[in-house]
């Protein structure tokens, strides 16, 4: 096999590998954008019955004003999530550029410590971003209302 060949070979196996943690990325976002739609879509209802006048009980409504409160604060924590995991991204994506270019010879000039620091910058905001998905799942549970009153 040719050794121009094995170096781009190379060159293309450094650059691709950061690109299995960008798929982690993408998942992740369409799994919190998931949650978001369905946070958004319960806050949507809770409010337009209350706004319809359909709930009469006061225990029931000041039951339902917390919960669309709640639901308030995990659309912030999922839209925080997911800044965070866009910011990882775009770092992952740095990195993969960068190694392809110095790999392929592109660019003489490219210091090692940017390579370095975007990969870990974009591990940090990913792993920020994992930090504040459990955050939201958490209060997700722990603001279930699992005997509280029900409304249709």
């Amino acid at each position: 096999m040719d050794a121009s060949i094995d170096a781009i070979t190379n060159n293309i196996q450094l650059a691709l590998a950061p690109v299995f943690l960008l798929t982690a990325v993408a998942t992740l976002i369409n799994a919190i954008s998931g949650r978001l739609a369905r946070s958004v879509d319960r806050m949507r209802e809770i409010r337009g019955a209350i706004e319809e006048g359909k709930v009469k009980d006061g225990v029931l409504l000041q039951h339902m004003n917390k919960e669309a409160d709640e639901a308030k604060i995990r659309g912030r924590l999922c839209t925080a999530a997911i800044f965070f995991d866009v910011l990882s991204g775009v770092f992952i994506s740095l990195t993969v550029l960068e190694l392809f270019f110095f790999q392929a010879g592109a660019v003489r000039s490219l210091q090692t410590t940017y390579v370095i620091w975007t990969f870990v910058l974009g591990l940090i905001f990913f792993m920020t971003s994992l930090s504040i998905v459990l955050t939201e799942v958490v209060y997700a549970y722990r603001s279930a209302g699992w005997n509280n009153p029900k409304f249709d």
